[in-house]
């Protein structure tokens, strides 16, 4: 493993003592006052980025925990108080209520074949440089803005984050208590819309719960998402004095030795840069062949020639164009060269600094980039508006490990790891201490 950048720590190689995970009291749905348990839920707030998707989870029923995380007003501020209203009266209502004894939560997700299984917890906030929880994507300073502006107005944590560490094969420790309290009756069971199937446990037993802390206390993780409301958390932190709630943000571990997770790419939509211009600048620094066939087949042929250097599908023009071998003399003019060579050679590395910043000339701003997960809606959309659509191959979970222990920040939006917990489950106010009810 390489050494870590200036002053940068490696994850195994923590500066201070391991994750901190303690109880809390969770806010959940009252299921008898909700039409369905999974009508009520969303994706992460930064998934529902249509507005047909927004329109589509607030008409699922009118408690849809969209209305928290996506506020729709005429101005900020208005947003955010309409928020904090809406948690408030949910509460007064009794639509929401606070689990009686605090806990930390067991969480399963299955879709198909795929299992994941974890634990939601308060955790205590760490800088980059302590080593404990390291991120490995940058963020953009108004979105970290926009949320601080939400968890101030609603002082709670409204979706956990989704962070991963490595334990070990013996079964002991965090795996144990979990395997043993998946057979117990589940506190919710519901399935979504998407076809996941969600389940969620409390744990209460002192016992149980200082088992999984000890093991945990030897552990570091890392951020797969959730980076810009982790950076909120650490920015409110801030502006509070410790000790305090806010010393705290509620977050999901996924032990990614038992469980791994799925890494898949996000894509980017090129607002007012129709297809055609983006090919014709491409002329002489990239090889461009169109690649017949659904939208599957082209993207397996994009796995194919990622297997062999960068490469991007371009479309929006109805047909997908392959975009691959970069002229080398324009990667070592355009890529920053004060970065390890795993970081160089990223799809995302190059796309921004010598797609985006030099071939093309686009600013990245939320004006003129959207970042998308799905596929197929990339797609749609970037026909629908005449504009790109880049689309990108998976970065490997290893090697995302590999830059953020050398203390290396890959470019935003460069993976995407899931399933990502649903929002809405369980929610962490912050009117108590960690450990005592809150």
């Amino acid at each position: 493993m390489s050494d870590a950048g200036p002053g940068q720590p490696r994850v195994d190689e923590p500066t201070a003592q391991g994750l901190d995970l303690v109880p809390f009291r969770g806010v959940r749905y009252v299921p008898e006052r909700v039409g369905s348990l999974s009508a009520v839920t969303s994706p992460p707030y930064d998934v529902v980025v249509r507005p047909d998707g927004l329109h589509h989870l607030e008409s699922a029923d009118p408690h849809n925990i969209v209305r928290l995380i996506l506020p729709q007003a005429v101005s900020p501020s208005a947003r955010t108080e309409r928020a904090a209203d809406t948690l408030g009266r949910w509460l007064s209502e009794g639509v929401l209520a606070v689990d009686p004894d605090p806990g930390l939560y067991v969480y399963e997700q299955r879709q198909g074949e795929h299992l994941q299984r974890g634990v939601i917890g308060a955790l205590r906030l760490s800088e980059a440089a302590d080593g404990v929880v390291l991120p490995h994507e940058d963020v953009m300073a108004p979105v970290v803005a926009d949320r601080a502006a939400l968890m101030r107005a609603t002082s709670a944590n409204l979706e956990p984050l989704l962070l991963t560490y490595r334990g070990d094969d013996s079964g002991q420790g965090t795996a144990e208590v979990v395997e043993s309290v998946i057979d117990r009756p589940a506190l919710l069971d519901t399935v979504t819309e998407d076809g996941v199937h969600h389940r969620l446990w409390s744990v209460t037993d002192p016992t149980e719960i200082t088992r999984i802390q000890a093991d945990l206390a030897r552990r570091q993780a890392l951020i797969a998402d959730g980076h810009h409301r982790w950076a909120t958390y650490l920015k409110l932190r801030a502006e509070h004095l410790s000790p305090s709630p806010w010393d705290y943000g509620l977050v999901l571990l996924v032990d990614t030795v038992r469980y791994p997770l799925r890494v898949r790419a996000i894509h980017r939509l090129l607002h007012g840069l129709p297809v055609g211009k983006a090919l014709a600048a491409l002329d002489g620094h990239f090889r461009v062949r169109t690649v017949e066939g659904p939208l599957a087949h082209a993207m397996e042929t994009l796995g194919e020639a990622s297997a062999m250097g960068n490469a991007f599908l371009i479309t929006g023009d109805g047909a997908f164009h392959l975009v691959d071998r970069p002229d080398p003399g324009l990667l070592a003019r355009t890529v920053p060269a004060d970065r390890p060579a795993a970081w160089r050679a990223l799809d995302a590395t190059v796309l921004h600094s010598t797609l985006l910043d030099q071939v093309w000339g686009i600013p990245d701003s939320a004006d003129r980039i959207g970042y998308i997960h799905d596929t197929a809606a990339t797609v749609a959309k970037a026909e629908q508006d005449g504009s790109t659509a880049v689309l990108l191959h998976p970065v490997r979970e290893e090697v995302v490990r590999e830059l953020a222990q050398q203390g290396v920040t890959m470019p935003r939006k460069s993976t995407s790891f899931g399933p990502k917990p649903a929002t809405g489950l369980v929610l962490r106010t912050l009117a108590e201490k960690p450990g005592h009810g809150n």
